[in-house]
């Protein structure tokens, strides 16, 4: 008998084998590979044929969620910062500093009112619940972020800044949500929370990400004058970036995600050879994209029918009022004013806020951080039920998101690309 290790390797190769060489006529349909890898891991779920069963213990399967889900976040968050070439100025980073100043806070206490109003939550799960929904996906989310370091579209820049940032900024209100968990006297760690949780893990990522990205180009630069790295290696530079920035940042309670979407940036504007970055950036993805399907899969694998329907109609709520109230409202109250950077027009044009609103994906991130607080704290019925609306939340953003993403934004491209200026992309010297 066939061992069923070796048919789930047999399985997973036929998906890529097929993903691959059908990609051509994938990316033209109203369809996303998330979409494909997500049904491919309920097939091989125990609703399926059963080749995925993960141990019935919690902790463990927590534990290896967390893990995966971490490893594709950092090295998503550091392809992010890659693809951006903008100035790192205030005014042209202008529409990042909107959706994450204000349209992650809003999303958040948004959606910690509806987990204590409508799902009977205690502030702290509610809190949880809003910092675990809140951020946009930056795994998922690659369709509608920017393709290459001359895409200069305010939208995707947008979203692809957003994606980067939000995953780190989010956590303070996960330690926010855990910490009221343990003990529901806020006033016990408040002081605490906002100095270490907020003020120095910020501080020290962003520190963290400078410092570590400078040396290890300054040190590869150095030793590469005297003898060249070996061609075949010299792509694996960028992820020995990403984890050395994220386990030294992590060693002095800083915020990993943060310094290796920072690190991303500097790595970006530190070689003089624009196509030294561009190398990095093509191997990430492909590492990325890679972890992405085992991620889906392992998603798709764990999905449970009956957990689903008993937490069906509080999914539904959430859903629908993120998705279509918090989300667009939160972009639109956040965008008042802002004048774009790719257009003659003195505001952002309604279609571009609009669409910035409806791609809210959530994924990866959202996971990621459900995992986290399973392991530190969050259990029991409140940990059934922010789990399964989690989950219910995810497989529908997959589906409805990836369904809308290649209409919308071919309708974006032919509406928006004429009005956009005809000057000339950043250059590297530019930063210098």
């Amino acid at each position: 008998m066939v061992d069923v290790y070796i048919i789930d390797l047999f399985v997973i190769g036929l998906l890529l084998l097929m993903v691959t060489l059908g990609s051509g006529w994938i990316t033209r349909l109203p369809l996303s590979f998330a979409i494909i890898y997500l049904l491919v891991g309920i097939f091989l779920g125990p609703y399926g044929l059963g080749l995925i069963q993960l141990r019935r213990d919690e902790v463990f399967n927590a534990q290896l969620l967390e893990r995966i889900t971490e490893l594709v976040v950092i090295i998503s968050v550091f392809s992010c910062g890659l693809r951006i070439v903008r100035p790192l100025r205030l005014g042209v980073w202008d529409i990042t500093v909107r959706l994450i100043v204000f349209l992650m806070p809003i999303s958040i206490f948004a959606l910690a009112v509806v987990g204590k109003l409508f799902l009977g939550m205690t502030w702290g799960e509610a809190i949880l619940l809003g910092a675990i929904l809140a951020p946009t996906d930056p795994v998922l989310a690659s369709e509608v972020q920017l393709t290459d370091i001359n895409d200069q579209d305010e939208l995707r820049f947008g979203l692809t800044s957003e994606g980067g940032l939000n995953d780190a900024l989010a956590f303070p209100f996960v330690y926010f949500g855990i910490h009221a968990l343990e003990n529901d006297n806020w006033g016990n760690w408040f002081q605490q929370w906002l100095t270490v949780d907020l003020i120095w893990a910020i501080a020290s990522g962003i520190v963290m990400g400078i410092v570590v990205a400078k040396s290890i180009v300054l040190i590869e630069q150095k030793i590469q004058k005297r003898r060249a790295a070996d061609k075949l290696m010299e792509d694996f530079i960028a992820i020995s970036t990403i984890l050395l920035t994220y386990s030294l940042t992590e060693m002095v309670n800083g915020y990993g995600f943060l310094a290796v979407f920072v690190a991303g940036l500097v790595v970006q504007r530190s070689y003089r050879n624009p196509e030294k970055p561009l190398a990095e950036l093509e191997f990430v993805e492909q590492v990325e994209k890679l972890l992405e399907v085992g991620t889906i899969l392992l998603l798709g694998s764990i999905l449970l029918l009956q957990p689903i329907l008993n937490y069906a109609m509080q999914s539904l709520l959430v859903i629908i009022l993120l998705f279509l109230i918090i989300r667009p409202v939160g972009v639109w109250i956040s965008t008042i004013g802002k004048r774009p950077q790719d257009s003659h027009r003195r505001t952002l044009h309604p279609g571009t806020r609009l669409l910035i609103g409806w791609f809210g994906i959530r994924g990866v991130g959202s996971l990621y951080y459900l995992a986290y607080a399973f392991r530190h704290g969050l259990k029991g019925e409140a940990a059934e039920q922010i789990a399964w609306i989690t989950y219910t939340t995810i497989v529908v953003s997959v589906i409805v998101h990836g369904i809308s993403t290649t209409p919308l934004m071919k309708w974006y491209e032919r509406n928006f690309a004429n009005q956009r200026k005809t000057t000339p992309p950043a250059t590297i010297d530019e930063f210098e």
